[in-house]
């Protein structure tokens, strides 16, 4: 495949690492230093495009590709509240976007454990939940996307919670959630690549699912699958329709 990284950062390097040992050709790098070159003419050389940018030019990112014709990876969290806004002009225009809180495969199927658990805790009241998460200072959204879909896959499958709230530690404001809420506690640590728990305590126990992350090679290689899997398909994904 011909493949435009639209965001070179580190992600966007380890991805280039990736993409070029299993045969395919960046044809299109796109960072803070050229936006302009990000035009629906460059796109047009690209059979894929895989944006690891930022909150603040991801939305324009898919907007351009749209208009190119061009299908989109999107592993860039942060926008997710123009989620079925951006859904819906994807099928209108009859093009193509996947997308991922997290490309990980670990992680995903430690996002189908999380749903377990929160079904069989269902018959265990006495068991409070939280989730945790550690992230890079240069992370730029909190919560990460990746606590969100463990929060919302607690939500959907434990009666007694019915949404999540962040607070994000060493800052002055200190949350306290209510009974049906489920807090997230974000950290933000020099040189983290991520870690994610989910925690159930009680009175007499406690249990953990923990997933850390070694590296952001991980999430590299799953994008590049992710615009593998993505050949040939019209319409709006997400990252799970790949391990279903």
């Amino acid at each position: 495949m011909k493949i435009a990284l639209l965001g070179y950062g580190k992600m966007g390097q380890i991805i280039e690492k990736f993409a070029l040992e299993r045969g395919h050709e960046i044809v299109l790098k796109i960072s803070i230093d050229n936006q302009e070159d990000l035009t629906r003419q460059n796109l047009k050389n690209a059979d894929v495009a895989i944006d690891f940018s930022t909150p603040d030019s991801v939305l324009n990112n898919i907007d351009t590709c749209f208009d190119a014709g061009v299908p989109i990876v999107v592993g860039t969290t942060g926008w997710y509240g123009k989620l079925q806004e951006v859904k819906n002009e994807c099928n209108s225009s009859n093009n193509t976007l996947l997308y991922g809180s997290n490309f990980s495969i670990g992680v995903n199927l430690f996002f189908k454990i999380n749903q377990t658990l929160a079904k069989l805790m269902n018959n265990y009241p006495a068991y409070e939940v939280q989730v945790e998460e550690i992230h890079h200072t240069q992370k730029l959204d909190s919560p990460s996307g990746t606590a969100i879909t463990l929060a919302e896959g607690i939500v959907d499958n434990l009666d007694r919670k019915n949404e999540w709230l962040n607070e994000v530690v060493g800052t002055d404001v200190d949350l306290v959630p209510k009974a049906d809420q489920l807090l997230i506690e974000s950290h933000r640590i020099e040189n983290i690549p991520g870690t994610h728990t989910v925690i159930y305590s009680s009175e007499v126990d406690e249990i953990e699912i923990k997933h850390t992350a070694h590296s952001r090679a991980g999430f590299a290689l799953g994008a590049v699958v992710a615009a593998e899997w993505l050949q040939n398909k019209k319409g709006f994904f997400s990252i799970t329709d790949i391990f279903e």
